[in-house]
Order: structure tokens, then sequence, then C-alpha cells
């Protein structure tokens, strides 16, 4: 899993936008609890926000070098899913 959350070179900073309690955040949830400390240790320069808001669909953002940002809805997915779609933004630059 560690290959996983090596960043690229061009990745500024990770954010991750959820739901504290409702059911179709449950799975950002538990993937950040799973997966945080690995990302963290791999990229300990890169700040990983989480950023929780009553009622909000899940989503991850991705901002790179001169401020480009790639954001994806993680509403309805698996913490596979999940795992997936945030691989691809922080392994992929613009």
């Amino acid at each position: 899993m560690s290959g996983k959350y090596a960043f690229t070179q061009s990745l500024r900073e990770v954010r991750f936008l959820f739901c504290q309690t409702s059911d179709h955040s449950s799975a950002t949830r538990s993937f950040l609890t799973r997966a945080y400390p690995t990302m963290k240790k791999n990229n300990p320069h890169t700040p990983i926000m989480m950023r929780e808001a009553l009622g909000v669909e899940p989503r991850v953002f991705a901002r790179y070098d001169m401020g480009k940002e790639k954001q994806e809805s993680l509403a309805g997915l698996s913490d596979k899913e999940i795992e997936d779609r945030v691989t691809g933004l922080v392994k992929t630059g613009i």
C-alpha cells in the first residue's frame, strides 16, 4: 500500500470534504481512518486536510503546482473505489 501513496512531485495539497455523521460519507471516513497514517508517513511535507461539514457530499481535492486543482466525488463509492480515485489524483499531475 505504501507505493500507492507516494505522491507526485507537483502535488501541493490534498483535501477531503465529508460529513461527520451521514451514511453517504461513511466509506470516506473508513478510508481516512485506515489510509491517512500511511499517506502522511510517506508524504510528511504535503498537507493532507480533512474538512467536516454537516450534510455535504464527500469529495477529494488535489492542488498542484501553479494553483491547478482537480476534484473527484466520493459519493456512493466503496472504500476500495475511494482508494482508487485518491491514488489516481495523487499519482498523476495536471
